[in-house]
């Protein structure tokens, strides 16, 4: 992986920490924050015959997704690629920047770089109109199981919540965390007390912590272990905002909130389902709502829902340090860019960026009209996006000049374990995968198209520019031209 000094270019003084932490979590954590709504309830679905789970398959899968959050969250990304920024940016973008500078000499190896960083790049505007659709509806779904009768209004609710969630994005991203960062910080609150109390009651769940637990079962799962393993994904979902965001704040305020708040409330969160399941194995249903008592279902609806509307915010934000890195390397025209904070380079806005998502959105909100349906088109954006991203950590730690047997060695295990997951969720690719990797692949053709117009511009100024020395002739005659030699008179 990537080991470099980071810029200060970008970087929070060192007493904003605290608050950049804080405001960093209403951005960049809400996806991988609310995961625990669904996550271990579609995994032990898939794990599940009969409606029955079987206690080792609880143990398996709980180990499976706490061991995925600390492989591929805390030390993939918010250990060893976040080091690698490109002028205090990240995302894959910096990387291909990194390692194919512009200005550098084509090549046949250049070009196929090219495109596989673009092809990344690009997955993060397909997984843009997924994240904050399935997000805003599967949050505001919930209203129907206490109250059938709104089943009618969910979809234009969902749009009227999107369009305010993209409303306000121009007041930037510090404005953002500032109201979301605090109400993100309640709920990894809140879900970590409901797991400390699921624990307590059955304490034998504490045997996930062993690798060893997720290692068995997937041993002996048979044909149910890849269907295991890319509901388990839906943990990691909201990992690649880390470092696509990671212009916004910089590294250390992410890695603070992360290691600090984040993930123990996550841990415990998952945990705490695990238990319960272990002592209910019907409550397979709703683990995460049944963890709670009865009396905090209503309020916790209420903050399920506004920390899914916060969790389209990382994607966002996301997509506007990507395009904004697109059009510096030359692969996109320019564009309008207010920059929203003064103490901060990285906090942007892009008009045309954000309502060109808001569309995509709001499109596969109507297209698709469920969650359900949504759910067949998350995740493939993620897990080729994730295979990617270590892909090209590669090429840059080899360009840095690290040891070779090193690098291979790490990324190619993080490699080995984005296929699995990607494979686990390729399986979903004719049930709507196809459209984020649509939006993908059309958004990387315009760049690609416009980098070749870019390059052949470049090409024919240089063809018909004038050499320095044949514009120092040009001079040298206009000079003689307009300022002729006195003539000489010889004597009578």
């Amino acid at each position: 992986m990537p080991a470099r000094k980071q810029a200060d270019a970008g970087h929070l003084p060192h007493r904003n920490l605290g608050a950049a932490a804080l405001a960093c979590m209403g951005v960049v954590f809400g996806d991988i924050g609310t995961s625990p709504l669904y996550t271990l309830q579609v995994a032990t679905k898939s794990a599940s015959v009969a409606g029955a789970i079987a206690p080792e398959a609880v143990l398996g899968i709980v180990s499976l997704i706490f061991w995925s959050l600390i492989v591929v969250i805390s030390i993939k990304y918010a250990v060893l690629i976040m080091r690698a920024d490109n002028h205090g940016e990240g995302g894959i973008l910096a990387l291909l920047a990194l390692v194919t500078p512009r200005r550098a000499k084509q090549s046949r190896r250049r070009a196929i770089i090219v495109i596989i960083g673009l092809i990344g790049a690009t997955l993060l505007y397909g997984d843009g109109c997924i994240t904050p659709a399935i997000s805003v509806l599967s949050a505001i779904e919930g209203l129907k199981v206490y109250a059938p009768q709104t089943a009618q209004f969910i979809i234009p609710l969902t749009v009227i919540i999107l369009i305010g969630l993209f409303l306000i994005q121009r007041m930037g991203t510090s404005w953002i965390g500032r109201i979301f960062g605090p109400i993100m910080l309640v709920w990894f609150l809140a879900i970590g007390i409901l797991g400390i109390r699921g624990i307590v009651r059955e304490p034998g769940i504490l045997a996930a912590f062993n690798p060893l637990a997720a290692i068995t079962y997937l041993w002996h799962a048979g044909p149910l272990a890849l269907a295991v393993i890319g509901g388990a994904f839906l943990a990691v979902t909201g990992g690649e905002a880390f470092y696509a965001d990671m212009g916004h704040f910089g590294p250390v305020p992410i890695r603070i909130a992360w290691f600090g708040v984040a993930l123990p409330a996550l841990t415990l969160n998952y945990f705490g389902q695990g238990a319960l399941l272990l002592n209910e194995p019907n409550a397979i249903e709703n683990p995460f709502y049944i963890l709670a008592p009865t009396w905090s279902h209503y309020p916790l609806i209420v903050l399920a829902t506004m920390a899914t509307v916060i969790a389209s915010q990382s994607i966002i934000s996301g997509a506007f340090s990507l395009t904004q890195q697109a059009i510096q390397l030359g692969f996109l025209p320019r564009m309008n860019i207010v920059h929203t904070a003064g103490h901060e380079i990285g906090q942007i806005y892009m008009p045309v960026v954000n309502w060109a998502l808001a569309c995509g959105t709001l499109a596969a909100v109507i297209g698709f009209g469920s969650s359900d349906a949504l759910a067949g088109a998350f995740g493939i954006a993620v897990s080729l996006l994730m295979a990617i991203t270590t892909l090209m950590a590669t090429f840059v730690a080899l360009h840095w000049k690290h040891n070779p047997l090193i690098v291979y060695t790490v990324n190619g295990s993080f490699l080995l374990i984005d296929l699995l997951f990607l494979a686990s969720t390729s399986t979903k690719l004719q049930d709507g995968g196809w459209f984020p990797l649509l939006i993908s692949l059309l958004i990387c053709f315009l760049m690609l198209t416009w980098r070749r117009g870019e390059e052949i511009m470049d090409q024919a100024r240089i063809e018909i520019r004038q050499s320095s020395s044949a514009f120092m002739e040009d001079r040298r005659g206009i000079r003689l031209t307009a300022f002729p030699a006195p003539r000489s008179f010889s004597g009578a």
